[in-house]
């Protein structure tokens, strides 16, 4: 039976399988869209920390690096909550759409990027700030800098963001609920073929998820072995 279904699932892979496709579609879509705008807030919030000195700073990096962590369902409760029809953005409509998995992605994503991002530029101020300090080299100046040196870990940091975005169930189902043609993104699709018993389909998602996943840490290390030869140019 179980290689029956992995030959299925082949099979529907090297197909073309339209439904097999049109939910990785889906899916890569939302990620990247969580993705470009968890960049947008989690690289300026990273790099304000780092940079800045201010009273409560150490409570904040605290704060920051505990939302690493956040549960998905708690995540997916929330933007929830804030989107029903009860809630304050509930007459937007915008409950069970694409565009609420995107928004509960960005909030489990945003603070991994942010911490990473906190850590790296955290490290490179504290090695060019005395130099910088003593060629009065403006801080708008100095911060592309960092940018420019930091930009291998960065990336890694991005890549990890996506990681965490493409392969979210808990958070997405809540607030998507996995509406067929229209929702239904991989790891939800997984969770829903599989109490179906449809495992031909659940495994070919979990085959292409189990790919990307191997792509996505292929690249991370091959950033970091770019980033390594570069540093020693």
């Amino acid at each position: 039976m179980l290689g029956d279904a992995f030959s299925e699932a082949a099979t529907l892979i090297l197909s073309g399988d339209p439904e097999l496709f049109e939910i990785l579609g889906l899916s890569i879509q939302v990620s990247l869209t969580a993705l470009f705008f968890s960049i947008a807030l989690g690289l300026p919030i990273g790099t304000a920390l780092a940079i800045s000195q201010f009273r409560g700073k150490k409570a904040c990096v605290t704060v920051l690096n505990s939302l690493m962590g956040l549960p998905p369902v708690v995540v997916g409760l929330l933007v929830y909550l804030m989107l029903s029809r009860s809630g304050p953005l509930g007459v937007l409509g915008l409950l069970y759409t694409p565009t609420a998995m995107v928004i509960a992605q960005v909030g489990l994503i945003t603070p991994i990027i942010g911490a990473l991002t906190y850590q790296v530029m955290d490290d490179l101020h504290r090695e060019y700030r005395d130099l910088f300090s003593s060629l009065k080299v403006p801080l708008a100046k100095a911060v592309p800098t960092y940018l420019w040196d930091a930009r291998y870990s960065l990336i890694t940091s991005v890549l990890a963001g996506f990681g965490r975005a493409i392969s979210e169930v808990g958070a997405v189902i809540i607030v998507g609920g996995n509406i067929d043609h229209l929702t239904r993104v991989m790891t939800t699709a997984i969770a829903l073929e599989t109490s179906k018993g449809e495992l031909a389909i659940a495994l070919g998602l979990g085959i292409i998820l189990l790919a990307l996943a191997l792509f996505v840490n292929a690249l991370v290390t091959w950033v970091k072995t770019a980033g390594q030869k570069n540093a020693y140019v």
